[in-house]
């Protein structure tokens, strides 16, 4: 499925035209559900007329058979009605299921855009709540919406076309009640309109709450600070509660006042009608017929009501849905970027800086950087903590965009290149490797989605894994448990290596890979490292210096650049900042 809407459009139109739009996928349905929604009103309205009709003319008239033929007609329309509401009731849903379907795609696809530095400052939790039970509330305004407005407009109109035939002055009743209903409506929609917005933030954070103590529940008891985030968990509960409690209270203030004019409203129209009756200006019957037409005044009044309500819960819902959409990726194709199919390999950083902070006199975390990294050879990057390393590494694939200067690859700047081809030239390794609740299998065809099960296991052997994977009762299709958590730190760094291999790219990217890892797990995967990093271009992010020796450069870098270049034995020769770190690793 593509997206379905052009994100453009989300700075152009108004929210209830982007949500309009939606619909045209489903049209047919749409329609379907607009039709059963008319018949089902014309039914409600009918039954009442038809009711007086057969008191009026037939009974007295002892007309049995044409009453009791009438009686089956009715029976048959609600038999109609019955069919028709199945109609509203499930294919309405799924039309409303849909539409959710298609905006979750469409806000998953616009996430999976947006750069580093979004997810920098959103919490996932957050993220999930968006794409979840707050599209969930889209779902019933989609269905219900529409079919409530109209079902609801036209039983008004045609019950109180039909309250003026029975009787003038009853009419005048219920026809100067109708501006007390709206002015209710619109009074309280803007608190419950606040109230619903108010709980979809406190939805989220609570949501953002879980995910959170769910993730980190291994540390908590590692520390034993299960209490602590129990009581931290209950304070978010806490403002979630509150918030739903205010939404109740206006919902319940909004019900009870409409539920209490109609009320009203009928036992007005009942006593009057009573006392047309003593005088001899009203019979009977018209009174029943009134009676049954309140009624039906009575219901659209109720569906206007429950469709502010759900119009103000999907509202909210995708409005914080727009929210997202109108948030514009930080890096972005320019026009006609150029694809790439497959680089050699050059990496130029030409006076580059950076800072994650867009504030001008925010400090640089690069400053000026100028480095040639060959294609083909092996570049190392050592230096302290806070130097910028990992940085350095980021502007490559381009996760982050330089403050000034250029990363270039084989002379075009980075910034003219297609990001997706220019992504699918690089692997990367990290210290911290992600793995997904899946199988093994699955998690390596992650380098490449296209590979055969072959292709997956020639990796897996040229990653030194595959003996290890063969051993277990499941082979290839063992799931290895959110984050990986049933495999070791090497068994994950081996799977991570494994991708790259799959993905075969020219350039490599190795943050700190073996920094977490035992000595003896590290020396078994410096061998998979050099096998994947020959002949390819490849950047090292260092912590042990003995895994670096063999590198073509190395680089010492520091808050104010690249203090030192040069390979390990001329590094050593100048006895500065290398060195000195070479002579305390080794002490």
């Amino acid at each position: 499925m593509k997206t379905t809407v052009d994100e453009a459009l989300f700075d152009q139109k108004k929210p209830l035209n982007l949500f309009i739009r939606y619909y045209r996928y489903d049209v047919r349905l749409f329609v379907l559900d607009m039709i059963c929604a008319v018949a089902i009103a014309a039914v409600d309205l009918l039954f009442p007329m038809v009711t007086r009709f057969a008191l009026t003319n037939y009974l007295p008239e002892k007309k049995y058979g044409a009453f009791f033929l009438i009686i089956g007609a009715m029976a048959g329309g609600f038999v109609l009605r019955a069919v028709m509401q199945f109609v509203v009731t499930y294919w309405g849903h799924l039309m409303g299921a849909n539409i959710e379907m298609r905006m979750r795609y469409d806000l998953f696809s616009h996430i999976q855009k947006l750069s580093f530095p979004f997810f920098d400052k959103t919490r996932t939790g957050t993220l999930m709540s968006r794409i979840l039970p707050e599209l969930f509330d889209i779902t019933e305004l989609a269905h219900h919406g529409p079919e409530e407005l109209v079902i609801s407009i036209i039983s008004l109109i045609g019950a109180t076309i039909a309250l003026f035939m029975i009787n003038v002055k009853l009419g005048l009743i219920l026809a100067m009640s109708t501006p007390i209903l709206i002015l209710i409506a619109i009074l309280l929609r803007k608190k419950l309109s606040g109230a619903s917005k108010h709980l979809k933030e406190s939805t989220a954070e609570i949501n953002a709450e879980i995910e959170s103590c769910i993730s980190g529940i291994r540390l908590s008891m590692a520390f034993g600070n299960e209490e602590r985030q129990t009581e931290k968990f209950q304070n978010k509960s806490w403002l979630y509660r509150m918030a739903r409690a205010r939404y109740y209270k206006t919902m319940a203030v909004f019900h009870t006042s409409m539920e209490s004019v109609v009320s009203v409203l009928t036992l007005g129209a009942i006593a009057a009608g009573g006392f047309w009756i003593m005088r001899d200006e009203l019979d009977i019957v018209d009174l029943v017929t009134f009676t049954l037409y309140v009624s039906v005044f009575a219901n659209p009044i109720r569906s206007l009501a429950f469709f502010t309500e759900i119009y103000q819960s999907g509202m909210a819902g995708f409005l914080r849905f727009v929210e997202i959409m109108k948030v514009k990726p930080d890096i972005a194709n320019r026009e006609n970027a150029i694809f790439v199919d497959r680089v050699d390999g050059e990496i130029t950083f030409e006076g580059v800086s950076f800072s994650y902070s867009q504030d001008e006199s925010a400090d640089m975390v690069l400053s000026d950087i100028d480095l040639v990294i060959p294609a083909g050879k092996t570049t190392a990057v050592v230096g302290p903590s806070g130097s910028g390393k990992t940085t350095l590494c980021h502007l490559i694939p381009r996760f982050y965009e330089t403050r000034s200067g250029s990363v270039k690859i084989d002379g075009i700047d980075i910034r003219d290149i297609d990001i997706a081809s220019l992504r699918k030239n690089i692997g990367i390794v990290q210290q911290d490797v992600f793995l997904f609740a899946e199988s093994i299998l699955e998690n390596i065809r992650f380098g490449d989605p296209d590979a055969d099960d072959e292709a997956v296991m020639r990796a897996a052997a040229q990653a030194e894994m595959h003996d290890y994977i063969m051993s277990l009762p499941d082979g290839y299709q063992t799931i290895v448990g959110e984050r990986g958590v049933t495999l070791s730190g090497g068994q994950k760094q081996r799977i991570s290596i494994a991708r790259v291999f799959l993905k075969n790219p020219p350039i490599l990217i190795l943050d700190e890979a073996t920094s977490s890892l035992d000595t003896v797990t590290e020396n078994k995967i410096k061998e998979s490292i050099e096998r994947l990093a020959k002949g390819r271009t490849s950047v090292i992010i260092a912590h042990r210096l003995s895994t670096i020796r063999k590198a073509d450069q190395i680089l010492y870098l520091n808050e104010r650049g690249i203090e030192e270049k040069g390979s390990h034995e001329e590094l050593m020769k100048l006895r500065g900042a290398y060195y000195r770190l070479q002579t305390m690793q080794l002490e």
